[in-house]
């Protein structure tokens, strides 16, 4: 059975880095048994996206913002583990 991967495309120029790096330990802590693999990928022009297995589950661009721990989780458990209870993170 492959393993998901998940890749977090941060903006060096606007040094999120530590970001990416907050949000790729939340989501081992969270989903360790179920991710392959996470990838942080150096980026530019403002860029901050999270795929899982190629597809975009997350763009600052479009959305405006930068995502919560919580809504990434969710979405991820929603491809990888459905069914899974997140605890807090669900309520």
């Amino acid at each position: 059975m492959r393993t998901p991967r998940l890749e977090i495309e941060y903006c060096t120029q606007c040094r999120w880095l530590l970001r990416a790096g907050w949000i790729s330990q939340e989501m081992l802590t969270t989903f360790g048994a179920e991710l392959g693999e996470v990838a942080i990928v150096p980026g530019s022009g403002g860029v901050f996206e999270v795929r899982l297995d190629g597809e975009t589950i997350f763009s600052r661009a479009a959305e405006g913002r930068f995502p919560e721990s919580k809504e990434l989780k969710q979405a991820i458990r929603d491809r990888i583990a459905p069914g899974r209870d997140l605890g807090h993170s669900d309520r």
